[in-house]
């Protein structure tokens, strides 16, 4: 009961607040992580490719928004090409819960996207403290030079993300 009663109240301040874009988040620099993909191999920020901007997706793949963002980012995937997509979660990474990530794969077809990778964080959850991830969806977009250029912290409109993507 008490941790239904924390959900809801964590519901109801997400929703009320109408924060601005925090400055502090905005000067983060590019951060490190090491995920692990539905294949069961591992990947770092040492894959990103340098002078390329570069799109964090934090989400969840059972969260509705977060599967509701991937079906019309896929649809405007050519808008996503020139830009290198990470997305990360936070699911355990051992049976079953592993092929939550590789159904979500499959799901959105992200195979044929070679610029997108995805994976856990589990069970550190450096990114989500790093971002201070609160709601999935959470974006945040580099641009080449490495420099946070907008995030959004709250599910984002497809055509929001597609023109930040288009300034970086």
């Amino acid at each position: 009961m008490k941790k239904l009663l924390a959900f809801i109240c964590f519901v109801l301040v997400a929703a009320c607040s109408h924060a601005q874009q925090d400055p502090k988040i905005l000067k983060l620099p590019m951060p490190h992580y090491r995920i692990c993909k539905a294949d069961s191999s591992f990947v770092t920020e040492a894959a990103i490719k340098k002078d390329k901007p570069v799109m964090f997706i934090y989400f969840a793949p059972d969260c509705p928004h977060c599967q509701h963002m991937m079906k019309d980012m896929t649809e405007k995937m050519d808008a996503f090409k020139h830009i290198q997509i990470v997305m990360i979660c936070a699911t355990r990474t051992v049976y079953p819960y592993l092929g939550m990530l590789k159904n979500f794969s499959r799901d959105y077809d992200l195979p044929k996207y070679k610029n997108i990778t995805m994976g856990s964080e589990y069970p550190r959850l450096d990114i989500a403290t790093y971002f201070h991830v609160m709601t999935t969806p959470f974006v945040a977009i580099y641009n080449k030079e490495g420099h946070m250029t907008q995030y959004f912290d709250k599910p984002p409109k497809i055509e929001d993300v597609v023109a930040a993507v288009k300034k970086v």
